[in-house]
């Protein structure tokens, strides 16, 4: 097993990627499907696989709670599901969720968050990069911190963690080590030491590469006619781990 210093979660989306963050020494991973729509909730089947890929000692399964695709404003249908869903991932065992809501005027949704904390009764809530469509993700910090989520995943307000290395900095300096700042968007190995220099508790990435079919007959309306899917790598995974080491050793 490969240890770092600085905690770091991997987006998996199936029992492979599990055993890739488990040899890796992940503290979480966050597990979802269709990460090239930014995740989805994933199936309870995939759930209990990735359970017991991880084992006894394995890294946490944290659970992307996440009903659709598009944006993060939901209505009383959505939200139902959502609450149903955290529910059913802890109690299959899940060890927390990660959730994102927005009102109407593109701020948190105060009211939602608060529901889906009360529905996880005591199991970590994680924000996800909702915070990063926000117009204010300060606010947003404190709102989370407020109803006592515990930690946000951002990348400073941008597509990729490297180029919201500014605002990780504020958002870690708003978080004073009452809530975690974990920044993921984008991070490779050449741009991990860069974004963990910005303070952040904690970095995530997903280190996937892209399969695409082929397929003669059209399946649905991707542009290849069936879709393509992604997988962990465990090549680039290794590669960001080892500059995470490198970063480490540079600074002792």
């Amino acid at each position: 097993m490969v240890l770092v210093p600085l905690e770091f979660e991997l987006a998996v989306q199936n029992p492979a990627g599990m055993r890739i963050a488990r040899d890796l020494g992940a503290a979480r991973v966050e597990l979802a499907q269709a990460l090239a729509l930014g995740g989805l909730t994933p199936s309870r089947g995939t759930l209990r696989s990735v359970l017991d890929a991880a084992g006894e000692s394995g890294p946490e399964v944290h659970v992307l709670i996440r009903p659709r695709a598009g944006g993060f404003h939901y209505g009383r249908d959505a939200l139902e599901v959502m609450i149903h869903d955290v529910r059913d991932v802890l109690a299959a065992g899940a060890h927390g969720v990660v959730v994102g809501c927005q009102d109407g005027s593109g701020a948190l949704d105060r009211d939602a968050l608060a529901r889906i904390v009360d529905a996880a009764d005591g199991a970590s809530v994680s924000l996800h990069r909702v915070i990063d469509v926000t117009p204010d993700p300060l606010a947003s910090l404190r709102i989370a911190r407020d109803l006592g989520l515990r930690r946000v995943l951002t990348s400073g307000c941008a597509s990729r963690a490297a180029d919201g290395i500014d605002t990780l900095r504020e958002l870690v300096a708003e978080a004073d080590g009452r809530i975690e700042v974990m920044a993921g968007g984008g991070i490779d190995a050449s741009s991990a030491v860069a974004v963990i220099a910005t303070g952040v508790d904690a970095v995530h990435f997903s280190a996937k590469r892209t399969i695409v079919s082929d397929g003669a007959v059209r399946m649905g309306s991707a542009s290849d006619g069936v879709g393509a899917h992604e997988v962990t790598d465990r090549d680039t995974a290794h590669a960001i781990v080892a500059a995470l080491r490198q970063s480490a050793s540079s600074a002792a």
